[in-house]
């Protein structure tokens, strides 16, 4: 799989009317900022109907999400098409801010990884002042959640954050 750095998509997106920019993040992480032109068509969209990434596509296709792993993800299921070359932007939207380049969308939005965090906290606070008030075993809420990020650093897969992407305000 070709692979391209941040300072590369830019000099082909400016020299390029040939090259589509496929953004996999959720429609929230999209509406926070996104790399000028890009279009935004989910992971979980294209799990579901990888034929719909290639109608938004028009020429060479490079995949971008965060940090590049959605991406990898993405290829996956568009190399069983007849799709055109594909090209991931590993580093992302986490590499393209990190260049100061130029960025369309409002930060106005949370990403899922902040929602992830807050929910988390609150979660284990909550446990924890349960335990103190009605009862202790409240405290096995706050163990779930503690064994639940623990399972995410493990595995780099989050269950949290896949119910958050669902969420109504992340559509």
């Amino acid at each position: 799989m070709k692979t391209i750095t941040a300072q590369e998509l830019q000099a082909q997106l400016e020299a390029s009317s040939d090259l589509t920019l496929l953004d996999v993040r959720t429609p929230a992480e999209f509406r926070s900022g996104h790399v000028p032109g890009a279009v935004n068509l989910p992971l979980d969209q294209i799990e579901k109907n990888p034929q719909e990434a290639l109608k938004a596509s028009s020429g060479d296709l490079v995949l971008m999400c965060e940090s590049g792993k959605r991406a990898c993800l993405a290829s996956g299921h568009l190399e069983s098409t007849d799709s055109p070359p594909l090209t991931i932007f590993k580093g992302g939207m986490s590499e393209w801010r990190s260049q100061n380049l130029p960025i369309e969308g409002s930060s106005n939005s949370i990403s899922i990884e902040r929602q992830v965090r807050i929910a988390a906290g609150t979660l284990m606070l909550t446990g924890i002042l349960l335990s103190l008030w009605v009862h202790p075993g409240f405290l096995a809420l706050s163990g779930f959640v503690g064994a639940g990020l623990i399972f995410a650093g493990i595995t780099d897969t989050c269950g949290m954050g896949l119910m958050l992407a669902k969420a109504r305000w992340n559509r």
